[in-house]
Formats: C-alpha cells, structure tokens, sequence
C-alpha cells in the first residue's frame, strides 16, 4: 500500500452519479475511456484513475473540490501529460481532473504586453497568438508544441530561451486560483510591481497543482525579437564545449539560446527524425547550439565576431552557420527532439540536473565516472547557458537488478556530487513522484517540514495531487 492510500475514501457509485449529474458526457470512468490518462512522459509508470473529469470552467472545478474535500477523495490535475516526473500520475486511483476544455485565450492586451489565458492551451499556440500581434512569450520548453501552459506554470518550466529571457515564473503575473475546499481566489494583480503581502503567485508557480488549480494565467509579453542569428560549434572534447559556454558570457554576450549536444544526442535525433541535411561525423564529442536575438542585425553579428573569437581558445572543427530560416528550424528540430529519440532508442531514466554554468565541465566529469562505476551509458544534452544538464542513463544490457537496485544509489551519488557543486535536483522537470525521495539531498530537514506547513495550509486535507514532491 502506498503511503496516504489509507487515508483515501475509493469511488463509490453514489460518486458517480455527483459527477455525472454535474458534468455529463465529461465524465469518463470506462477502462478505455481511463487508459489515456493512467501515465505520462515519464518512463513506463502506469496508474489508472478511478474517473476523469473535464470541467469547462473554475465553478465547476468548485464543486468538484468542495466534494472531494469532504469525502477525502484524491484528485490528481493533469494537462497535455508532457512531464517527465510523474506529476500527473493519479498514483491513488481517485479523480483525475484534466485541464483540457480550459482551453482559450482570453485576452491579448496588446497596450499592457499581457495575455490572459486558461491553462488548457498550447504553449506554441498562445507564443503564436502573440507574435502575431508582435509579442514574445519567451519561455519553450521542448514540448511546446503539445504541452499546456498550465503545465509550464505548474513546473516553472523553462527551456532555450531561458539563458536570456528567464523562466515561467518570471512572467507569471496572476493566477485565478481554486483551492482544495472549492474557495476561488486570485493570487495577487495584473501589474509588474506589487508588494502587497505574501507573493502566492509565486509560491503557486511551480507546486506541481499540489496546492490548488489554477484556471486562468496572467502573463507578461515582451516585444519580439525582429532578427536571429544560429550557428551550430562542433567539439572535438565535450569537456571543451562545457568550458566554452561561460567563457561566452565573460566576454559579455547573453546569447538568447545555448544549448549543449553530445555528439550520440544530435545522432539520436537525425535517426529519430530521419533528417541528415546537418553533418555529423564521430571525431566530435559534442555541440553548442548558440542563438543570438535582437533588433539590430549589425550588433548581432558583432556578437557572432565575439563569440567566434571566444571559441578560438578551444578546439573545434567547421562551425555551421544557419543563414536560411529553414536551415534554423532544421537545427531547433534537431535539439528539440533529443528527448524523444532517446526515449525511442532505449530504456532510460532522466536526470534534470544544475549547476553553476561555471562548473558545467565538472558536471559532465562526475556523470561520466560515475557511470562507469556503475557500468551505465549515458546521453547528456540541454540548457548549458542555465547550467542545465539533461542525463540521460540508459539500460542497455544492465541487468534488471542492477538497474532497479544499483542505479538509485549512482543517482543519488550524482545529486550529491551536484549539491556540492552549488546545484540542485530539478532545474525545469520539477519534483512529482520519481524526484521526491532525493529531496533531503537538496534540503535539510527544517525546510522541507517549512514546505509539508505551507501545503498543510492549503490543502489540510491532503487531497491534491497527493504523493507528490513529499
């Protein structure tokens, strides 16, 4: 039995009949009606809910928390099912309650740089709703193009552009709130400044819908970016290409994207994509992918001239410049879809490991001694102007046991060795189910029982997305 699961009352057919009543055809408890929802990006964890439901406003949302509350009945949120911590896994059976009919854009306020949205769209279709009024939503997560923005509020996702423009929490500016006893709240006020209290938009951001679900987002737009320019830097050392990304930043360029591959990661994605128009030859270890963006052409390529000049102090090989457009979505395509052509290729767990950008090449180091230790491979690529690093550990021809019995003590040696560098566990993928029993590596014990207080408050009952982060 998993932990909480005796404190849950199952669904009873009198429950049923409250859900049916209120939502009719959205109202899903057939097997096949359930299978789509029992798991996510994450691995080949499998639980099934008890029912889904998919609500098409706060109200009823309402009603379903005000009931589930009194009855202790878990309800696990979930959106578009992209993450890669099992957060929307409903790991107690219960009610799954899916974001997916919450899917408008309500306002493009073209005078204030906001959008307000529900968490049910796209986060392609709402950066594309704005660019069309010459607006930036800036954060992009790989998953852009199927993922909720819902999700990336839920996970503080972040993605390429993070290295310049930041990540979700930082345009995040109100949020329409419905906590676990059915209350609708707002979390603050669609202005950049405000000091009125304690900042719960914030607090909200990144909780993973164990404290409450949100139902409308309230976010900055910056103006877009008119010109871009991309090039593709092979290295003959990964350990070369790690030490090159903050030397970039001490010679003062913010690139708007820079991005690390192994060489097995970029070879990975042109056999998942079946596009081999970018050479890539074994000599290299590994690759940046590094963006500029701006208004100004000249200064961007005055910004290439220094980066180029930067990367004379290591060895690399032709560097590709992306001149045409589609040559630049052939590139992004490529890094874009690293994560799925490993998960194609092998059996794997992800690690979403950060550091100090600095102390990227130790990093890389560890993960390498580590996994021969332990007798693993891995694949490692990501978001190396944030110090980002994605370790990919596959399974190859690891044994069952050693795979299910020997790897946990590896990882926990590597967020360890991460912990020391300045780093923690979780840049951007959050903490869900299969993160949550190494975050006393990351936190001592007075503040995780700070955090067990603060979900207490919101959710004393403990029926949102239970099991989850503790």
């Amino acid at each position: 039995m998993l932990e909480q699961e005796a404190t849950f009352r199952k669904i009873r057919q009198k429950d049923i009949a409250f859900f049916t009543d209120l939502l009719k055809e959205r109202c899903k408890y057939k097997t096949n009606e359930l299978e789509p929802y029992s798991h996510d990006e994450t691995e080949d964890l499998v639980f099934f809910p008890a029912i889904v439901l998919v609500p098409i406003n706060p109200g009823e949302i309402s009603k379903i928390l005000s009931y589930c509350n009194e009855r202790s009945i878990p309800v696990t949120p979930a959106g578009a099912r992209t993450g890669l911590s099992g957060g929307a896994l409903p790991i107690f059976g219960g009610v799954l309650l899916s974001t997916e009919k919450l899917n408008k854009i309500i306002e493009i306020d073209e005078k204030n740089h906001q959008v307000i949205t529900e968490p049910g769209v796209i986060t392609q279709q709402l950066q594309d709703a704005v660019s069309a009024k010459g607006l930036f939503y800036p954060p992009d997560p790989a998953s852009r193009g199927s993922c909720f923005i819902g999700g990336n509020v839920a996970e503080n996702s972040g993605g390429p552009k993070a290295v310049k423009y930041g990540v979700t929490n930082e345009y995040v500016l109100n949020l329409e709130v419905v906590l676990a006893d059915g209350s609708i709240i707002w979390t603050g006020a669609n202005v950049i400044k405000n000091a009125t209290g304690y900042n719960l938009t914030q607090l909200l951001v990144g909780s993973e819908g164990t404290l409450g679900i949100v139902t409308k987002i309230v976010l900055k737009l910056i103006t877009h970016p008119t010109h871009d320019m991309l090039m593709l830097v092979p290295f003959y050392k990964a350990s070369d290409a790690c030490a090159a990304v903050s030397e970039i930043f001490r010679a003062g360029i913010v690139p708007s994207g820079l991005e690390f591959m192994e060489n097995d990661a970029l070879k990975l994605a042109q056999d998942f994509t079946q596009d081999f128009s970018i050479s890539v030859t074994k000599n290299h270890e590994a690759h940046l992918l590094i963006e500029v963006d701006g208004f100004d052409p000249e200064l961007l390529m005055s910004d290439c001239e220094k980066i180029l000049s930067v990367l004379e102090q290591f060895k690399t090989d032709e560097i590709l410049f992306a001149e045409a457009e589609a040559q630049k979505q052939t590139l992004w395509n490529l890094r874009r879809k690293v994560g799925e052509a490993v998960k194609a290729n092998s059996t794997y767990k992800e690690e979403d490991t950060v550091v100090p950008r600095y102390r990227l090449p130790e990093l890389l180091d560890h993960v390498k001694k580590t996994g021969s230790k332990y007798g693993f491979n891995s694949i490692c690529y990501g978001h190396a102007g944030d110090g980002n690093l994605h370790v990919n550990i596959l399974k190859g021809n690891l044994s069952d046991e050693k795979w299910n019995n020997e790897l946990p003590i590896a990882i926990k040696e590597l967020f360890t060795e991460v912990v020391k560098l300045g780093g923690t566990i979780s840049g951007e993928h959050g903490i869900g189910l299969v993160q949550k029993e190494y975050m006393p590596i990351a936190f001592p014990t007075v503040t995780i029982n700070l955090m067990r207080s603060i979900k207490k408050t919101f959710d004393p009952n403990g029926i949102l997305n239970p099991g989850k982060i503790f």
